[in-house]
């Protein structure tokens, strides 16, 4: 029987589907699409969350928070989080997707959950749910866990006065400039909070912001604050200190993929493998000498480590219907390659794939 959700549903995808995009203004559009249809399934269970906040009780273990709109990449996150962390941490999940069962995360706290910005989320977590914890850590569903020690890492620096946050990732493409001094942004990708400063004493926003006119490092004008940089940068200016964990010692414990969350966008806009292909084949060539084509492109081969490692896990490949072959993404890459202005993206994928694989 069709019910009037379902026609609604159905109206909603024949108009929108029948207009043409072309891939500049088709990837905006399948994010807000995602957003809209997902919330079909997850709009009740945020209404049910926003009626209790029920906090997580009080415990001096760290708590672990991260976001997913891919089911089978959290199975992957959540098997590698536990296998590295223990039980010394306890796990929120916000899943926007609809479809992730709680049985792929047993002993997680997992909140079907409105696909909101990643900011209001991740304050929902530490200002309602980690409220009586010390530690408040956010961490990607594309930043994997691959070695033990970091929760202890992050719990020694922590013991250091006036420490705010510990890093694990920061961002590269920029600095702050603070009193004469130079500090890489913290980032939100995986950093732990002390919830105690943050929230409880300076009571700080993780929102972007704009008019961020700090100095660029790769010659791309920076304009706005991205999630958690402002509240870095005011930490900073009132004398705290934002720990990074220096480079080839993280390494040690975490690594991630970059920018998926396009491709993820997409694979759920297309309805096969010819459709995801032809978005990559139908634009002018010069479109590849910039930066979305690749992106997206290489957070397609990112999915397919994804899928490879579920289908390690769970035995079975996780239905993906729109997800071509790696081979044919890896055509398209080798098809393009001149007109590239850097192989990093993809020589990331390599690295990562590598990584995740010997760690799984």
């Amino acid at each position: 029987m069709i019910t009037p959700k379902d026609t609604g549903r159905r109206r909603f995808l024949h108009y929108h589907t029948s207009i043409a995009r072309d891939y500049v203004h088709l990837l905006p559009y399948a994010f807000k699409r995602f957003s809209v249809l997902r919330a079909f399934k997850t709009i009740l269970p945020t209404m049910q969350y926003y009626c209790t906040r029920t906090p997580l009780p009080a415990s001096d273990k760290p708590a672990l928070f991260t976001m997913n709109i891919l089911s089978p990449m959290m199975t992957v996150w959540y098997h590698l989080a536990r296998k590295y962390l223990g039980d010394s941490v306890d796990i929120v999940i916000f899943e926007s997707s609809g479809e992730l069962e709680r049985a792929e995360c047993p002993g997680a706290r997992v909140h079907k959950f409105l696909n909101f910005y990643a900011a209001t989320k991740s304050e929902e977590f530490l200002r309602s749910i980690a409220c009586f914890r010390k530690i408040g850590w956010l961490c990607d569903d594309d930043m994997f866990f691959v070695g033990p020690g970091a929760v202890e890492r992050v719990e020694k620096e922590l013991t250091v006065p006036r420490t705010a946050s510990v890093s694990f990732r920061p961002r590269t493409w920029w600095e702050f400039s603070i009193a004469g001094r130079s500090y890489p942004p913290s980032s939100s990708y995986c950093i732990a909070y002390n919830r105690e400063i943050l929230i409880d004493r300076e009571n700080l926003s993780l929102a972007p912001a704009d008019g961020n006119n700090h100095r660029p490092l790769i010659g791309k004008v920076v304009k706005r604050y991205d999630t958690c940089d402002k509240a870095n940068e005011i930490l900073l200016q009132k004398g705290y200190r934002c720990a990074i964990i220096e480079e080839e010692e993280r390494e040690r414990y975490v690594t991630g993929f970059s920018g998926m969350s396009g491709a993820v966008m997409l694979l759920n806009y297309f309805r096969n493998p010819q459709e995801t292909l032809g978005y990559f084949l139908s634009p002018p060539q010069t479109a590849w000498k910039g930066g979305m084509l690749p992106g997206a492109l290489s957070g397609m081969l990112a999915i397919c480590t994804i899928a490879d490692l579920y289908a390690k896990l769970r035995g079975k490949r996780y239905p993906l219907p729109s997800l071509p072959e790696r081979g044919e993404l890896e055509r398209i890459r080798d098809r393009f390659r001149p007109l590239l202005w850097t192989m990093e993206p993809f020589e990331r994928v390599e690295r990562v794939s590598e990584r995740l694989r010997a760690a799984l």
